[in-house]
């Protein structure tokens, strides 16, 4: 069907952004997806999906309806394509065509190869009006992690770091102070919307990180070490119970309670891993360090999005060189002296 395009539709469509994003990093590995159910020109109905396995978006909006009787006479306006194949739960196009809503309005498509268009198509045989594409771009940019795992068969890359105003990651080498309070409390928030973080066998044995969200109430990312030669001590902080582990290295597969030893092959060894997180069906990776780590996702280029924390009242004038990225910063922002860069990479892999 041609699209139509009216600010009633984009208003709405708006709302259901804005209900998708409250459950940001609690998701995974499914979409984040709001709906409105609209009757008369007022909304009766709202509902997002809270987490994986749960009622998807659309469910937990007609399940807000008070009066059922009013939905066969409605819109539903749901930010992502309705789910057309059963999986921890029923389809939810099914669902909307037994209603047998009088419109449906989607924001983007669901390019996942269970979905692609066989939602619409449910809904468009059943004679139902559908719409779609309204938002889109800012739809696609809220799912940018799931489209970006199905489409390119890798996780959505992050690459994060904080640095003096010279240029450094530390002093001589040794972990260094750089980020203010709230600096740390915006990376912990980072943290738990992400689906996991990745250090580098010097980070973890120089800083000794938990690489938790101790700053916020927010869930934990899993951990991923790449450690080729284990010589990470298995009593240091990275293999506490707190979060699942995995660590990368050359020589052993195996799993003891929440820590999962995953054999890779040194030759061709950042794609290799990202083909193995995409089978762990892991959707986001920060990648928080150290310098050589950074720069063998940037040099690969393999990254997808990139934030800098600079204090610009810090020099430190030796230590670890922060990583070389040529691009010019997206956009800034200030937590009270430090400041935030953030790079977009339009040639990703």
């Amino acid at each position: 069907m041609v699209k139509k395009l009216n600010m009633t539709d984009e208003f709405y469509i708006q709302r259901c952004i804005e209900l998708a994003k409250k459950a940001l990093g609690k998701t995974y590995p499914n979409p984040l997806v709001g709906a409105v159910i609209v009757h008369n020109g007022k909304i009766i109905g709202e509902g997002f999906h809270q987490k994986a396995g749960e009622n998807h978006a659309e469910i937990n909006a007609i399940n807000s309806v008070k009066n059922k009787e009013l939905l066969p006479d409605s819109t539903i306006y749901v930010s992502l394509e309705p789910c057309a194949h059963f999986g921890k739960t029923p389809p939810c196009a099914l669902k909307l065509r037994e209603i047998d809503f009088k419109k449906v309005v989607i924001g983007a498509m669901d390019s996942h190869d269970k979905v692609n268009g066989k939602g619409k198509k449910i809904l468009e045989d059943a004679k139902i009006e559908v719409v779609s594409g309204i938002l889109e771009q800012e739809c696609e940019e809220l799912n940018k992690r799931f489209f970006t795992f199905h489409r390119k068969k890798r996780p959505f890359i992050i690459l994060k770091w904080a640095q003096s105003n010279d240029g450094f990651l530390d002093k001589n080498f040794q972990p260094t102070q750089i980020g203010n309070p709230l600096s740390k409390q915006f990376v912990h928030q980072l943290r738990s919307e992400e689906h996991a973080i990745l250090v580098g066998t010097n980070t973890a044995l120089t800083d000794n990180p938990s690489l938790t969200t101790r700053e916020i109430k927010g869930r934990n990312p899993i951990r991923i070490l790449i450690d080729f030669d284990l010589k990470v001590p298995t009593d240091f902080k990275i293999f506490n119970n707190e979060a699942e582990t995995f660590v990368s290295n050359l020589i052993k597969e195996e799993t003891k309670k929440n820590i999962n030893y995953i054999k890779i092959e040194r030759e061709n060894f950042l794609e290799n891993l990202m083909k193995k997180l995409f089978d762990l069906q892991i959707q986001s990776v920060i990648i928080e360090g150290g310098s050589f780590t950074l720069q063998q996702f940037i040099d690969a280029n393999i990254w997808d999005e990139c934030i800098i924390i600079k204090n610009e009242n810090l020099k430190l004038s030796n230590g670890t060189l922060a990583p070389k990225l040529s691009k010019t910063p997206s956009k800034t922002e200030k937590l009270r002296d430090n400041d935030v860069f953030y790079f977009n990479n339009s040639d990703f892999k």
